[in-house]
């Protein structure tokens, strides 16, 4: 039997009123070069979403990739600076003593993934428009901060039971860990309604079209 996909908020999740969301230059966001905009992508793991990231990103929409930094080790052929910037579990910690995260998040124990200052800085100097690819509570945030200025887009999978079956069929993670990602998406699934949009990834050619079709909405109300 298919995991029913539920949509509905987490009652001990607090969103912030917009009065406390903080204005871009705050983040290293030039205002007027990229129009203050930002594109957040988020989605449980193995939903498909680094794949229609990687497809924006071949668009004629302007967007650059925030490389996400992380504490665990790379994966198969995953490369510093490419995919994410590595640090080990201490390194990452003295970079949260000094602020130097937009965002981050202890997604498992000792294991942090987050948002550097320096890359929204290096992305908005080239005058390109910020798009994110972060976990599902990275994204609540980073909507929590810019507010109207962001799009935050979740990707969800037809089914928990079709999302086990990508997990797996990845090649990428222990029984154990799949599993954990598993239990975390069942969680994430009801943080879905927190986001502006929600494409599910049933078919990836129509999520795809169905995903730039929203951010070239978003880019065009631009000021």
């Amino acid at each position: 039997m298919t995991d029913s996909i539920n949509f509905n908020n987490n009652d001990n999740h607090k969103v912030l009123p917009k009065e406390t969301c903080l204005q871009p230059r705050q983040f290293g966001i030039n205002q007027t070069r990229s129009g203050g905009r930002v594109i957040i992508f988020s989605a449980p793991s193995g939903s498909g979403k680094s794949t229609i990231v990687n497809h924006l990103l071949r668009c004629d929409l302007g967007l650059e990739f925030s490389i996400s930094a992380t504490s665990r080790p790379p994966r198969g052929n995953e490369a510093n600076g490419i995919e994410y910037f590595f640090f080990s579990k201490e390194e990452f910690e003295k970079k949260i003593e000094k602020d130097e995260f937009v965002e981050y998040e202890e997604v498992y124990p000792g294991c942090y993934y987050g948002t550097l200052r320096s890359e929204l800085e290096r992305i908005s100097a080239k005058g390109a428009v910020v798009i994110f690819d972060v976990d599902v509570m990275g994204g609540i945030n980073l909507k929590n901060k810019f507010g109207d200025d962001a799009l935050a887009v979740f990707i969800a999978p037809p089914s928990i039971e079709i999302l086990r079956d990508r997990l797996i069929n990845r090649c990428t993670d222990s029984d154990e860990m799949i599993e954990k990602r598993v239990g975390k998406a069942k969680y994430e699934m009801g943080f879905a309604q927190e986001f502006d949009r929600i494409i599910v990834n049933d078919n990836l050619e129509k999520a795809k079209k169905e995903a730039e079709k929203v951010v070239r909405e978003f880019l065009k109300e631009a000021p």
